[in-house]
């Protein structure tokens, strides 16, 4: 039997506002209520971006820790497993970008984000030089923060296998294979295949896909991988023909659906952390 399945919701990203989708959290508010509707259906994850007050992309330390603060210190979000983004897509320092993993324990993330290369998106690149990975990857270890490894590409992978090397990334590795971005993996079994065999022996593998290849990307890691990534982040539209809106609970509920239909249990936050080997949560 094959363990339950991880969801991993992204409920944000930097790049999608109110002007695409109505639907899209930007406030704290809206952050943690969407979370909230979206855990009965299964999310044991949650990858957190955060805006500022005009909704641009943000790297400041103290809007994750009021988030990271209000999902731990309610009953309702239980053990969920908090991770931050350590994105430099939009010019960001590097010590911006490091802030979140230094917060004080309780408002600290579980894990951070750890993009392992550069990358070009249709509408701009993402640079993430080596040293720069070395360095985020360093933090993380330092202050007890697993690194959520994302890979775009082949490439990315074989980088992965340097810092094992280097003792920079510690077991058990979770790497989210994100498909159906123009400059990398393609939303297919091929693909999907040829990425996790490249992977290292032991990974938790979670499978994600951007815009309208997030269905068929959802469904393949339901059935083939250990977990999923879903979300508004990475996905606006719930039909892809009508464009109609997706919501961040509805974009769970169908992983869910898909699960059910197989026959395969959704892994709860305590059985993640185990999974890991995360801490348990700070504030309990």
């Amino acid at each position: 039997m094959a363990e339950p399945l991880i969801v991993n919701l992204a409920p944000t990203g930097a790049v999608a506002d109110h002007s695409k989708n109505p639907n899209v959290p930007i406030t704290a508010d809206a952050i943690v209520a969407d979370v909230a509707a979206a855990m009965p259906a299964g999310a044991g994850v949650v990858h957190l971006h955060v805006r500022d007050d005009e909704g641009r992309p943000s790297s400041d330390a103290q809007r994750f820790a009021e988030i990271i603060a209000r999902l731990r210190e309610s009953r309702e979000f239980g053990d969920i497993v908090i991770c931050a983004s350590t994105s430099g897509r939009h010019g960001q320092t590097l010590e911006q970008r490091a802030a979140v993993v230094n917060l004080p324990l309780a408002q600290r993330p579980d894990m951070a984000s750890l993009t392992l290369g550069s990358l070009n998106f249709v509408g701009g690149a993402s640079v993430n030089a080596p040293d720069t990975i070395r360095y985020l990857a360093t933090q993380m270890n330092e202050n007890g923060v697993k690194p959520e490894l994302e890979a775009f590409d082949i490439g990315m992978i074989e980088f992965a296998k340097v810092l094992i090397k280097e003792g920079i990334l510690r077991p058990p590795h979770y790497f989210n294979l994100i498909l159906g971005n123009v400059s990398g993996l393609s939303a297919d079994l091929n693909h999907l295949a040829f990425a996790m065999q490249s992977l290292p022996e032991g990974s938790v593998i979670s499978v994600g896909g951007i815009g309208r290849t997030q269905p068929d990307a959802t469904a393949l890691g339901a059935i083939a991988a250990d977990g999923v990534r879903v979300g508004l982040e990475d996905n606006l539209w719930s039909d892809w023909g009508d464009r109609t809106p997706a919501s961040n609970p509805g974009l769970v509920e169908r992983v869910a659906s898909i699960a059910g239909a197989i026959g395969r249990e959704i892994a709860t936050p305590s059985q993640i952390r185990e999974r890991l080997g995360l801490r348990p949560s700070p504030i309990r």
